[in-house]
């Protein structure tokens, strides 16, 4: 057994984490290297006071991080044995990772890592083709392997109340100017690390459109391009709702997506109903699960696109000072 991670092992394992999601790509992580031990810490600098008051986002965020980095450190072949919220007393420590027994890497591991660049947010409207349902079953099993479940919102009535649903929060979100103005600040018109850039914000939503969309392109789409009449949208779900349960989600996240990758599927996030309590609670309810959800998805076949940019690997680590 491997007696601790190298400075050098976290800096390739972390050129993978920071391809991670996150709330207006606000990449809300750090990366400390600890007798080690490497620990996955939420950065509060980084966290949206008006969109993520509670913190949620930003341990969603991470969590989905964290399961790059074991996805990294297994294709290395030094996977990680890891701890959820290993110290009380230092909140932001969402998760402590030492190295496990040395094995090869399954098959599994590597399509999943092979499809940590090729994912991406994907605003644009997908094509009607229908996703088929070995692809729908890998999606559901990617959410139960990381503890979590995903529900499949299948028929136009099942849709049809999501979306109601997800429109009344997208209403009251908008109504919040100081969260429009947060949401504007993270909207990049010129290359930048951080942020969406507005070319990847997607097409202006429409009236007659089913499901919200944030604006950060605020494009005219093109004609003929209106947003699929029947998506496939999912809700992942964990059991609970502490803040262990947000960064188990977080994996879970990222699974699906890297899932959906490997697939050829594109997918979107539509996080409205999760971001208002009370339309929470009426998705829950409509769904009849038990525990929380945490993450809603629209999926389909999209046309190609690019990741966001991400900041420098060095600017999110933290390593000891080497001794002189």
């Amino acid at each position: 057994m491997e007696t601790g991670y190298s400075a050098a092992q976290l800096r390739a394992a972390a050129s993978a984490a920071v391809r991670a999601p996150s709330l207006h790509n606000t990449q809300p992580w750090r990366f400390r290297l600890r007798d080690g031990a490497v620990e996955v810490l939420a950065d509060p600098a980084r966290r949206l006071p008006m969109t993520d008051p509670s913190g949620w986002g930003v341990r969603i965020a991470c969590g989905a991080a964290l399961f790059n980095l074991r996805l990294a450190f297994a294709v290395a072949g030094a996977p990680a044995s890891v701890r959820l919220r290993p110290d009380p007393a230092e909140p932001d420590l969402l998760a402590r990772l030492r190295p496990d027994m040395p094995r090869r890497p399954t098959p599994a591991e590597e399509s999943l890592y092979a499809a940590i660049p090729r994912r991406f947010s994907n605003r644009a409207p997908f094509w009607p083709d229908p996703v088929p349902a070995d692809a729908r079953w890998r999606l559901a099993e990617a959410a139960r392997a990381e503890q979590c479940w995903l529900e499949l919102l299948i028929g136009v009535g099942a849709v049809a109340a999501f979306a109601e649903i997800a429109r009344g929060a997208h209403r009251v979100l908008e109504r919040d100017p100081n969260r429009r103005a947060e949401r504007d600040e993270w909207v990049r018109s010129t290359p930048a690390p951080d942020g969406v850039p507005a070319a990847a914000g997607g097409p202006r939503n429409e009236p007659h459109d089913l499901l919200p969309a944030r604006g950060f392109g605020g494009r005219d789409r093109a004609p003929g391009r209106d947003f699929e009449p029947e998506p496939l949208v999912a809700v992942l779900g964990s059991a609970g709702n502490t803040a262990v349960d947000q960064v188990v989600a977080g994996q879970a996240l990222q699974r699906v997506l890297l899932t959906a990758t490997d697939a050829g599927l594109s997918a979107s996030m539509l996080s409205q109903a999760i971001e208002v309590p009370s339309a929470r609670d009426q998705l829950r309810l409509s769904l009849g699960r038990f525990g929380t959800p945490q993450m809603v998805l629209r999926l389909g076949y999209g046309q190609p696109g690019r990741p966001t940019p991400r900041r420098p690997v060095d600017e999110v680590l933290d390593l000891p000072v080497p001794r002189s």
